[in-house]
């Protein structure tokens, strides 16, 4: 008998790409999503397919799911600062009664479960790189607090199920990931830098350009997960490409990758904005037999090929949606 997963966040970024794997595995595929920051056309290609379902629904409120379900996959949270800054209240309420409702349904279901952590449960780090002993360095109560904080909690709330409840569990903590399906106007500096070179601008760095993050191409991160999936740990587990670079250097990657000759210019950088980012991937190495294997010369070549190919109205709107009827 197929086995059944539901995943949540489906019509985003990372979730979209998740639905594909699991087609490909061989696996039904219930995706889910309140389409807040998600986009339909990034899974409109799996509507046709028999092994496809989709639940339009907030993960904020009760959840079901008819008949059996083997796995849960919890990728429901806005993920760029564009968009937890603009809904904070949703932010947090998916990372607390979204990941409660869910481990719900999993207890119920005799599921296993995956959560999407993030390298932000390290904030602004004083260890480097991190390792998933790391316990972070966050402001609770600064503006990029209530993703961080939603973030920690999710993973606290998902190891109380797994040590009082006897749930399986599964935790990874992405780091920076990218590749097509990327909203261009998320506020993220890879896209944010690409959308500038194509629509003429000057890219924008915020701060001096010495901090660092480390890139990992999306098919990368979708295998990592895949693994830790179906592996018998229950820790946080680290997926990223530990190739770092600084912000600076990869403004300069962006403009010999698009030919465009605009000029780098300097903002403030935000408040809590982390100095440095790069995984510790020596567990999943490990434990998953995995690291990183496309180039992030490879990786953004494709990017770019996917982002070339949007329309004119994609490519300049800069407007972005109106949160404020899902701010409660």
């Amino acid at each position: 008998m197929k086995k059944k997963v539901l995943i949540t966040g489906a019509a985003g970024f990372l979730g979209s790409h998740l639905c594909d794997r699991f087609i490909k595995e061989g696996y039904d595929v219930v995706g889910m999503d309140n389409l807040i920051t998600g986009d339909l056309q990034n899974i409109e290609h799996l509507f046709s397919l028999k092994e496809f379902d989709f639940y339009h629904h907030d993960v904020t409120k009760f959840v079901h799911i008819s008949g059996r379900l083997d796995y849960i996959l919890h990728f429901a949270s806005p993920a760029s600062p564009i968009d937890y800054l603009k809904i904070p209240i949703q932010t947090l309420k998916v990372g607390a009664m979204g990941t409660h409702n869910l481990l719900g349904l999993a207890k119920e279901k005799g599921a296993r479960m995956l959560i999407a952590s993030t390298s932000e449960v390290y904030g602004d780090p004083t260890v480097h790189p991190q390792t998933e002993d790391y316990w972070g360095n966050v402001n609770p109560v600064g503006p990029r607090g209530v993703y961080d904080e939603a973030k920690r909690y999710q993973e606290a709330i998902t190891m109380a199920y797994h040590t009082y409840h006897g749930l399986e569990t599964r935790i990874v903590r992405i780091f920076n990931t990218y590749g097509p399906r990327m909203r261009l106007n998320d506020g993220r500096v890879l896209p944010a830098f690409i959308g500038q070179a194509l629509r003429g601008e000057d890219l924008t760095i915020f701060g001096d350009g010495s901090q660092t993050r480390s890139f990992c191409y999306v098919d990368d991160l979708i295998e990592g997960i895949y693994r830790l999936l179906l592996s018998d740990y229950a820790g946080p587990v680290n997926i990223g490409n530990p190739s770092e670079i600084t912000i600076k250097e990869f403004a300069e990657e962006i403009i010999a990758l698009t030919g465009t000759k605009q000029k780098v210019i300097y903002h403030p950088l935000p408040k809590d904005d982390p100095k440095q980012r790069k995984p510790d991937i020596s567990l999943a190495k490990k434990l998953l037999g995995w690291e990183a294997k496309i180039a992030r010369t490879e990786g953004l070549e494709r990017t770019y090929s996917y982002f070339k190919t949007l329309s004119y109205d994609q490519l300049h709107k800069k407007e972005h949606k109106d949160f404020t009827q899902y701010v409660k």
